[in-house]
């Protein structure tokens, strides 16, 4: 398995496929790098480098006890972009991986950076904190840490209808049901129920105003995990010059039920560089 160690020791798994300009994907809460298979598998093999991580507590990575905070994510990307040696590198960041990669940018610059790209992210800001009334209310949040608490297996597996919107007309196969269980079960619960506050708490406006790379929004408009009227739209008009992609009706869980429509997407956005 390839694996790099961060700054404090923490065994970080990464898969890295394909060869050409390289595409950093930070995945969403309570995944791993096995949710973007799809899309590192269509740009490799159309001339790119796909490079994907488990975030640490999850997937294959170590389970510490402590460091699931914005800070540190970003900190862990920033050693295996280095690690790897990684120039022009396109950051793609999912729901909650859309802060990491966002986090890195206001923490560590773009040198390295050829672009940004949030799909269905958190930024700016996914709760209702300080003056960002439109957030969601944090009570929600304390829902989701009890539930987890409680019986996590049954919580994710819930979890899964507003995330693919199968409550709001969306099909996924079971395959993809089963996959997702499995993934998010393999993490830390601890690590699973830390995120929860890192990605409800965390505002990511001072990130986002430092992007001075091409960058491009992607959110589902029918979103019932990360409402996009709070996030992604406000994202957009924070970054300058943002390219803006609304996919009528779908859900949060867009890269498996809109899977080629985001690959074609990607791709095109990635030659526009």
């Amino acid at each position: 398995m390839s694996t790099i160690k961060t700054q404090d020791g923490t065994q970080i798994y990464y898969k890295d496929w394909g060869t050409g300009k390289p595409v950093l994907f930070s995945h969403g809460w309570p995944l791993d790098a096995d949710m973007w298979d799809s899309q590192m598998n269509f740009l490799a093999e159309r001339g790119y480098r796909a490079i994907a991580f488990d975030r640490r507590g999850f997937g294959r990575s170590d389970q510490p006890w402590n460091g699931y905070n914005y800070d540190t994510f970003a900190s862990d990307i920033n050693d295996l972009i280095e690690a790897l040696d990684l120039k022009d590198v396109t950051l793609v960041g999912f729901s909650m991986g859309g802060g990491d990669v966002a986090r890195y940018i206001g923490n560590y610059g773009t040198s390295r950076v050829a672009a940004l790209v949030l799909l269905g992210a958190v930024t700016p800001v996914f709760g209702k904190i300080g003056d960002y009334s439109q957030g969601v209310d944090l009570s929600t949040f304390d829902g989701i840490r009890d539930g987890l608490r409680k019986d996590r297996a049954q919580f994710i597996s819930d979890f899964a209808a507003p995330f693919y919107g199968t409550n709001a007309g969306q099909t996924v196969s079971e395959g993809v049901l089963t996959q997702t269980l499995n993934i998010a079960l393999l993490a830390s619960l601890k690590g699973t129920i830390d995120c929860v506050t890192a990605f409800s708490e965390t505002d990511f406006r001072g990130d986002l105003q430092k992007v001075d790379v091409p960058a491009l929004v992607i959110h589902g408009s029918n979103d019932q995990v990360v409402p996009f009227e709070s996030t992604g739209k406000v994202a957009a008009e924070i970054i300058s010059n943002a390219e803006l992609k609304v996919y009528d009706n779908a859900p949060h869980g867009f890269a498996v039920t809109h899977q080629d429509q985001l690959n074609d997407d990607l791709l095109a956005f990635l030659k526009s560089l």
